[in-house]
């Protein structure tokens, strides 16, 4: 157990930092679940809305350090394609 003040501090810092970490990054799986189900019942519209949503989300995962930058353009640039490849 943390017996210093700096040490008390950084264990509140932690469990809120935490909280908002999990927070953002439950928000981008939604997002990408959208995307996904949008694109596995062939509504390309639907999809392409759900992935404008989705995109600026992913972004400020990676601004606010939750994800990391070549995973999500990997993610963006896979979806895309898939989005792209699908019947208009």
């Amino acid at each position: 157990m943390a017996n210093h003040a700096s040490a008390k501090k950084r264990i509140r810092q932690t469990k809120r930092r935490t909280s908002v970490n999990r927070a953002r990054r439950g928000a981008i799986r939604s997002d990408l679940r959208i995307v996904e189900e949008a694109i596995a019942s062939g509504d390309k519209s639907a999809a392409e809305n759900a992935f404008k949503v989705a995109q600026p989300v992913m972004m400020v995962g990676v601004n606010k350090g939750i994800m990391h930058k070549n995973t999500v353009a990997r993610k963006l640039s896979r979806l895309s394609k898939r989005i792209k490849a699908m019947a208009a």
